[in-house]
């Protein structure tokens, strides 16, 4: 039974979008809806982005910014209010035009994002600019009508956080923005152990209706490029859309500059992605919804499933623990589940080890045991759920490092995704035409302009025309 356990799971490296599904599957993260693109998100994968929530939802009440809720239904006259708003959703809009038995006068649709009623709702709300900055987040879902759909990481309905901020000036509109973004990025390095590159991406890849769209990009085992989470900054062209109006200091009317953000359920796909192995998932500690679970031998002897309890409810107050006490599987087939579903660490226990006050730790992500005192069992858990967490990070770090490249010319970057995948870093001059060329000669897109722009050369690789900018490419989930 333990064998046949994990033969079942495909290998990565034979293939890495079966692996993927066999993954969320046998990992109960997930299970297929009845209607095509949706997923129900089952309790272990839910537990996840709780945690994941929990972390963020915390980062933006310390930053002043408050939750409320706006409705799922959106009125087609409030969504064409802004022209390139509507035409960059418009392809993938669900739309509502019944209510009961009777047809809507109107079209309503199933919100693909927020921004349209929130602004109508922001008109309403802002009058002097004592009302600013108006700092609120919506937790929530949304429905975009995808054509090729794969669970966390594109469906038709996914779960996310949407902030929709209004300020005073430009300034602080745009300071906000990166703010925000930090923030994802902090939360991707630090919690999920995801490396990012945070960066500005361009006219053609930016958030329909939007002046500039930040992003935060995560590069995946396989060498694609997973967009992570973005922040926008607006500008006041949705302000004079809808009409959101101030009186200013100088008592002179005036539109306010807004910005939005987001991150979604997108995130647990990219922990899979980033972390998973041929065992199945590798659940960063800070986020995993069982930090240690505990897995007795020889359970069926005395005193063995009563130091367990003890034993569990000792750790239980220091750290998210499962007790696998079920007498109808095997020790063996209890480590092959909790290795599938990612638990950073392993405590095993049987009677030889209770005579010598010890217990044996295995760590998820290096596979080694140790064996240590169980007086001291809450400290060395301590030390390595903090080693584990820094590890997996350095070790995604490491894969992001080998599969980044660099190319000085059209030649040179087509021939690396000939035969491999990952961030290639090239020089541009910022013009359309070199990026729809890579596109259609690779499938590649320019993920971001980083920050931290680094000097590969001083001509474009597409063109030979003076650079503007040091880009990073990729092909993208």
């Amino acid at each position: 039974m333990d064998k046949e356990f994990v033969k079942d799971l495909t290998k990565m490296d034979e293939d890495f979008a079966k692996w993927y599904t066999d993954i969320i599957i046998k990992a109960e993260l997930v299970d297929y809806a009845p209607i095509k693109g949706f997923m129900v998100i089952r309790p272990y994968g839910y537990e996840i982005w709780e945690n994941i929530q929990a972390v963020l939802d915390k980062k933006f009440k310390e930053t002043g910014h408050k939750n409320a809720y706006f409705p799922i239904l959106i009125p087609e006259s409030l969504l064409n209010k802004e022209k390139e708003h509507v035409k960059g959703f418009a392809p993938e809009v669900a739309w509502v035009t019944y209510g009961g038995s009777e047809k809507l006068s109107e079209r309503l649709c199933i919100r693909p994002t927020s921004e349209t009623i929130i602004s109508t709702m922001y008109s309403k709300w802002i009058k002097s600019y004592r009302d600013l900055p108006l700092l609120i987040n919506q937790w929530a879902n949304v429905v975009r009508w995808e054509k090729t759909t794969r669970p966390f990481l594109r469906t038709t309905e996914f779960l996310w956080q949407e902030g929709h901020t209004l300020h005073e000036t430009e300034e602080e509109a745009k300071e906000e923005t990166i703010k925000m973004l930090n923030i994802y990025a902090d939360v991707f390095e630090n919690y999920l152990a995801i490396p990012v590159i945070k960066g500005k991406k361009s006219d053609k890849e930016k958030f329909a209706g939007a002046e500039s769209t930040y992003t935060i990009e995560a590069l995946m085992h396989d060498g694609k490029a997973l967009q992570s989470g973005t922040s926008h900054f607006f500008g006041d062209g949705f302000a004079k859309a809808f009409d959101i109006k101030y009186q200013g200091r100088d008592g002179k009317q005036k539109n306010p500059f807004q910005t939005s953000w987001g991150v979604s359920t997108r995130s647990i796909g990219g922990i899979i992605m980033t972390h998973g192995d041929d065992r199945g998932l590798k659940l960063p500690p800070m986020i995993a919804p069982i930090q240690v679970v505990i897995v007795p031998f020889a359970q069926h002897k005395e005193g063995v499933i009563e130091e367990v309890n003890k034993l569990g409810e000792r750790l239980k107050k220091k750290f998210r623990v499962e007790l696998d006490i079920r007498d109808s599987y095997t020790p063996g087939y209890k480590c092959n589940h909790w290795e599938l579903k990612g638990v950073p660490v392993r405590l095993e226990i049987g009677p030889k080890d209770i005579e010598k006050n010890e217990c044996i730790l295995f760590r998820r992500d290096t596979f080694e045991k140790i064996s240590v005192d169980l007086k001291n069992v809450e400290e060395e858990i301590d030390n390595l759920l903090k080693d584990i967490q820094t590890n997996m990070y350095n070790m995604a770090l490491e894969n992001r490092k080998k599969h980044t490249f660099i190319a000085k010319n059209i030649e040179e970057y087509k021939s690396i995704f000939e035969k491999d995948q990952g961030f290639v870093k090239i020089m541009w001059c910022g013009n359309r035409d070199c990026e729809d060329k890579i596109k259609e000669e690779t499938s590649s897109t320019i993920r971001c302009i980083p920050f931290e722009e680094e000097h590969i050369g001083d001509k474009c690789a597409i063109c030979g025309k003076e650079a503007k900018h040091m880009v990073y490419t990729g092909r993208q989930y």
